[in-house]
């Protein structure tokens, strides 16, 4: 017990002082390449090994035969480890090159392309790790491009329906100033309805900048599903007897339901506004409202024909408008003219926003003669 207490000592001894004599090495060369630490790693471990066995053998007066097989041993084992290091360092500089080289795709059009080479568990991880935060570049840059599209399509749009009104308003007032008009009454009106149009565009793009801002408060309280719908039908009700369209309301559940109401009655309202004014003289439209599992459905069903379906994904985009189906008929001015009777192509974009707001969502399909927009929100806090 005693000697090879001893041995221990002695060992300790000689790879400690080889261990303390590499450590500066070692932390001087952290910052450099792999490869070079890995293999400075390797050589104080091969000087730790070799010069405690040195002691020891210094120690137990081993005669030259024995000594010189012990040293040739450690010469053999110290060159493969060596040789080992350098592979394994050269490896993975390789490997990190390669990686290096192919993180330079990383946001590209082609997206992140991964090295071929086999590479390290670490280094294979950090590979997929690029190759997602490549996708996610990828999508958030297609979506930027999207928005781009559609804000350069609203600006458009609201460029176009600001001139037409602006443009009758001037040519009213120059007419009521200059005295040639024998019914001024008729213009008063007119310039007020061109007013409210205007005031209108103006309340959705501020509701439309704070819903894609975040910044739309709500205020939660539990209401029917039936209070909703009655409220939205009553609102709708003038404009659908001026287009001759019929509204029915009868298949709504009396669910209770917590929400914004002023938010989600104002998203029922542009739905139905949406629908009458694509729907025919004598058409129908419906209104509906139930409980799907843990969702509540508020449905709107016109008779607009349809909608393409290479264009249903876009119909909530923001200032998008339909074709000729979805075209929003004229309607008569006060001085005997006709305007068109659409908006800036906002009101299915605050839908579809009011609906997210309350952790739900919009959605739209064709159905038989006409088109179904649905309001999907959450039916947690209903009554079981």
């Amino acid at each position: 017990m005693n000697d090879l207490l001893l041995i221990a000592v002695y060992a300790a001894f000689g790879a400690g002082a080889a261990g303390l004599l590499g450590w500066p090495a070692v932390r001087a060369l952290r910052r450099r390449s792999v490869a070079l630490s890995l293999f400075a790693v390797a050589v104080v471990t091969v000087l730790a090994m070799a010069s405690g066995t040195t002691a020891v053998a210094q120690a137990m007066f081993l005669s030259e035969h024995d000594l010189g097989v012990v040293m040739t041993v450690l010469a053999i084992g110290a060159v493969v480890s060596l040789l080992a290091a350098a592979v394994l360092g050269r490896h993975a500089v390789s490997g990190s090159r390669a990686l290096t080289l192919a993180a330079r795709t990383v946001g590209s059009d082609g997206g992140f392309t991964a090295p071929a080479q086999p590479l390290s568990a670490e280094l294979a991880q950090l590979s997929a790790e690029l190759s997602a935060t490549s996708a996610r570049l990828a999508e958030s840059r297609k979506r930027e491009q999207t928005l781009e599209a559609s804000r350069r399509e609203l600006i458009a749009w609201i460029s176009h329906d600001l001139r037409t009104p602006l443009a009758g308003l001037r040519a009213m007032a120059e007419a009521l100033e200059d005295g040639i008009v024998e019914e001024p009454n008729r213009y008063y009106g007119q310039i007020g309805a061109e007013v409210e149009r205007l005031t209108g565009m103006v309340d959705d793009l501020f509701e439309l900048s704070r819903l894609q801002a975040g910044a739309l408060h709500l205020t939660p309280a539990r209401v029917s599903c039936y209070d909703l719908v009655g409220d939205a039908l009553a609102g709708a009700d003038p404009l659908a007897r001026e287009r001759g369209v019929r509204l029915l309301g009868g298949q709504v559940d009396l669910v209770p339901i917590e929400v914004d109401s002023r938010e989600v009655s104002r998203a029922l309202g542009n739905l139905l506004v949406n629908a009458i004014r694509s729907t025919p003289a004598d058409g129908v439209v419906a209104v509906t409202a139930s409980r799907q599992a843990d969702e509540v459905v508020l449905a709107v069903t016109d008779s607009c024909g349809g909608i393409p379906e290479a264009d249903l994904p876009r119909v909530f985009e923001t200032g998008w408008r339909g074709g000729s189906a979805r075209t929003p008929r004229t309607v008569g001015d006060a001085d005997g003219g006709e305007h068109s009777g659409g908006g800036a192509g906002l009101g299915l974009a605050i839908v579809r926003g009011i609906a997210e707001a309350h952790a739900g969502s919009a959605a739209v399909r064709n159905v038989d003669g006409g088109c179904c927009f649905e309001i999907r929100l959450p039916a947690a806090g209903l009554a079981v």
